[in-house]
């Protein structure tokens, strides 16, 4: 009998759980709790779980709408930074980069607790700058220089500002999808997707079940950022009808002004689709981000699946739909 396909077949339900692809293991969040398996060079599987304190819980503040995105985004950012650095541990010896001038100056004047903190953090900022000075401010500046649209045009001109940061962005996107590195990494990318639709269709997690899954999940965290690109596109027009900012320095300090409502908008749109995700408009929306995942998704072997299913099954709460979205 030929096999079903699962991802054609509406979820048994949705979870809040969700993953991020390392260097040879995978990083998978629940509700309470991460956990982190990597493959060692040995062929072990090494996990380290930790349990979460969501901002939230200390100030209600950070749970609300609007104000969330940005929390969770930044929190996503600094907690994946941390889980990559720690999945380089256990690369090979000959792989592993030399550290910096910077680090070594770090790690000889703090603990290795504090230092590991400042490293972090500087991933962190230099993450954020490259992506806001890549896709933001990048496409603004090339379009200023444009004379016809120095003064005036303003529609046009920010939607050609779109374009080309659209364009930028898929062109980054393919480029670093054909790194050698990076293919396995996006292999896992598609053992965590095809591990939490397992899951959700509520079969048991084996490798043969998770095999047979689609690796394209509507509330991916890579297709997030798609989404950031295209609403921005959207938010920047409207508010230079508004503004009407012609100097090209002005508008690149708008649009970061901007950035924490397009972000915050996009969490909360990325929330609805994942809730939503059977009804026609919400299949319209995740369709950029679903094809996104050509590029940032790979099939896996088995022995990606393996730590996708148990990094997933760490992560599982107690408590029977905790994890419900």
């Amino acid at each position: 009998m030929a096999k079903q396909d699962q991802s054609k077949e509406s979820c048994a339900f949705r979870t809040s759980i969700g993953g991020q692809a390392l260097i040879e293991g995978i990083l998978m969040r629940g509700p309470d709790k991460q956990a982190i398996v990597i493959r060692s060079p040995e062929g072990e599987l090494v996990t380290k779980v930790e349990r979460l304190h969501p901002l939230r819980e200390k100030w209600s503040v950070f749970g609300w709408p609007l104000i969330r995105g940005v929390v969770s985004f930044l929190d996503s950012m600094v907690k994946g930074m941390k889980a990559v650095t720690y999945s380089a541990q256990f690369m090979p010896e000959e792989d592993q980069e030399e550290p910096s001038k910077l680090d070594k100056w770090i790690e000889d004047h703090f603990s290795s607790e504090k230092a590991e903190k400042i490293v972090i953090g500087i991933a962190v900022v230099l993450g954020i700058a490259l992506a806001v000075g890549l896709f933001i401010l990048l496409p603004t500046f090339l379009v200023g220089l444009i004379p016809p649209l120095r003064h005036g045009h303003d529609g046009l001109r920010t939607l050609l500002e779109g374009i080309l940061k659209l364009a930028i962005f898929l062109g980054y996107m393919a480029a670093v999808s054909r790194m050698k590195e990076m293919k396995r990494m996006w292999a896992y990318h598609g053992a965590e997707h095809k591990t939490i639709y397992c899951y959700e269709h509520g079969r048991d997690l084996t490798v043969e079940n998770v095999r047979t899954e689609s690796r394209f999940h509507p509330r991916c965290g890579t297709s997030f950022l798609l989404v950031v690109v295209i609403l921005s596109i959207f938010v920047f027009i409207i508010a230079n009808a508004f503004l009407h900012v012609d100097n090209v320095f002005l508008r690149m300090l708008v649009k970061i002004a901007l950035l924490p409502i397009v972000v915050s908008l996009s969490y909360e749109l990325n929330r609805w689709i994942g809730r939503h995700d059977e009804l026609p408009l919400a299949k319209v929306l995740s369709w950029p981000g679903r094809m996104l995942q050509h590029l940032t998704t790979q099939e896996p072997d088995e022995g990606m699946m393996e730590v996708a299913i148990t990094s997933l099954k760490l992560v599982i709460p107690d408590k029977k739909g905790a994890d419900i979205w």
